[in-house]
């Protein structure tokens, strides 16, 4: 960069400055030479005129030295500042790629919490409607069992027609739900009072098909001895009396401490 400087002086500027001092030293002599005040006022008058000429040309050299050295600090400096200005560049894309990251995260997040509350309200909807399907404890004839609410609502009309008398209709939707649901807690109450309907339509046969299929079901229901008595008692109707008495021996065998246990052998006294 020296060299450089002292290349824009050039040899014009150094030899204008060294003819300016010889000028200032050579003053007095010109005087003298040229003989009086005329001559050395034209002189000094000349003189002055190469002095402003020469700094003239002075500041034209230094003005275009000052643009060169500015241009030339300007371009020694330029990849600097490019690299510099790409860096912030850089640093301000990912400035606003983060913004758009924390803003889609927060979309995000009330998406979540939306769809999450809609779940639960769904859920809960959900939870509403099948929490009258669900299966509810129920007591039957000491019996507690898992009961759904259609097995209960089929037992209780079937319950209503025998109350109504309607004993044909009351035989059809016991054996309703017992086709329906097999398995039911309902199922042995329900064959006992199927067997009562159809002994009140003086259906002997039919009720003593529907007390056996309670004992074959579930022998040891509380409903059971009443069932053998009844059926004993459907065999007296049919006018067989060695079946009915077979069939409370047999009743005061299985069940001797019931209140069944305690008829049968009253009626087996009798029968002798």
């Amino acid at each position: 960069m020296n060299q450089r400087f002292h290349s824009l002086l050039g040899p014009s500027l150094l030899v204008g400055m060294a003819v300016v001092v010889a000028s200032l030293w050579a003053m007095p002599a010109q005087a003298q030479l040229f003989g009086g005040d005329d001559e050395a006022r034209r002189a000094i008058i000349d003189l002055r005129g190469r002095v402003e000429a020469n700094r003239q040309a002075a500041e034209q050299a230094n003005e275009r030295l000052a643009r060169e050295l500015k241009e030339l600090v300007d371009n020694e400096l330029t990849p600097a500042r490019r690299g510099m200005l790409d860096l912030i560049n850089q640093l301000e894309t990912l400035r606003r790629e983060l913004a758009e990251v924390r803003g889609q995260n927060e979309r995000l997040a009330r998406d979540l919490a939306e769809l999450q509350r809609q779940q639960r309200d769904v859920l809960a909807a959900i939870d509403e409607r099948l929490r009258p399907l669900e299966p509810v404890r129920v007591t039957v004839d000491g019996v507690e069992f898992p009961a759904r609410p259609e097995e209960t609502q089929a037992f209780e009309a079937a319950m209503n027609a025998l109350r109504a008398s309607d004993f044909a209709r009351a035989a059809q939707l016991y054996e309703a739900l017992v086709a329906r649901f097999p398995n039911s807690g309902y199922v042995p109450t329900a064959l006992y009072w199927q067997g009562n309907a159809h002994y009140a339509a003086r259906s002997y046969k039919a009720a003593i098909e529907s007390y056996q299929r309670l004992l074959s079901k579930a022998p040891q229901h509380p409903r059971a001895p009443e069932a053998m008595l009844a059926i004993a008692n459907c065999h007296l109707e049919l006018k067989d009396a060695r079946a009915a008495r077979a069939v409370l021996q047999e009743l005061v065998r299985l069940h001797p401490e019931t209140e069944a246990g305690a008829t049968a052998r009253d009626r087996l006294a009798r029968m002798r």
